[in-house]
């Protein structure tokens, strides 16, 4: 669904300044030097409206969240949300998650959220898939040594193939499920997850953890395809 235009957009961003980096290259390498006491850097890929962002910004207000989002007019709720609850361990970014690398050094980040990306159903669409190989190629470039990837959806297709997905390039998975809330609301929901968990919809979950990788060859894939 296409997000309705915000009325007085350009205003409303420029009042939460603040909370935005309007040039994120720039602090590549130096990310920490916002919240030197962080105990951790993450990032969250698609905050949308920003509940989650909110919610786990200010359940753990010794971690610097950077909350990336392509759409300013959802961009600019999740942002004052933020001014409205006096968040100083939060900022946001205009940018694609393929330009990490170009705004990250690496290991400098400690943790990825993906929650509820764009499923991409159609088979010649899985490369813009969030969990395509592609783009676990550009986390493992900023993702510090054992840095982890949490990845909630309501899509049960998308789920079943990032779990195949997600391992071939580097990842062990742990805290697997397919009914995240089936005793009851766990964690900081997102404003899409509220809505499915009010709806009875069960919501898919993993924890997917960096191990050492050794991309192999063209030619290697090749001749494990006819072994």
């Amino acid at each position: 669904m296409r997000m309705r235009k915000k009325k007085n957009l350009i205003p409303r961003m420029e009042a939460c300044a603040d909370w935005l980096i309007a040039d994120p290259a720039a602090l590549r390498g130096h990310w920490r030097e916002l919240m030197p006491q962080a105990r951790e850097l993450r990032l969250e890929l698609g905050c949308g409206k920003g509940r989650f962002t909110v919610g786990t910004a200010a359940a753990e207000p010794d971690v610097l969240l950077i909350a990336v989002e392509k759409v300013p007019d959802a961009m600019v709720v999740a942002m004052e949300r933020a001014r409205d609850a006096g968040l100083k361990n939060v900022r946001f970014i205009d940018a694609d998650a393929a330009r990490l690398a170009e705004m990250f050094a690496p290991g400098e980040v400690d943790r990825i959220y993906l929650n509820f990306s764009d499923p991409w159903p159609k088979s010649n669409q899985k490369k813009r898939r969030l969990t395509h190989g592609n783009f676990l190629k550009v986390y493992r470039q900023v993702l510090a040594d054992g840095g982890q990837i949490h990845f909630k959806s309501d899509n049960d297709k998308l789920f079943e193939w990032s779990l195949e997905e997600i391992p071939r390039f580097g990842f062990t998975l742990s805290e697997v499920t397919r009914n995240l809330h089936e005793n009851g609301p766990v964690g900081v929901m997102t404003d899409y997850e509220a809505k499915f968990y009010a709806e009875g919809k069960s919501i898919n979950r993993l924890v997917a953890t960096m191990v050492d990788w050794t991309e192999r060859s063209e030619d290697e894939a090749e001749e494990t395809k006819r072994a």
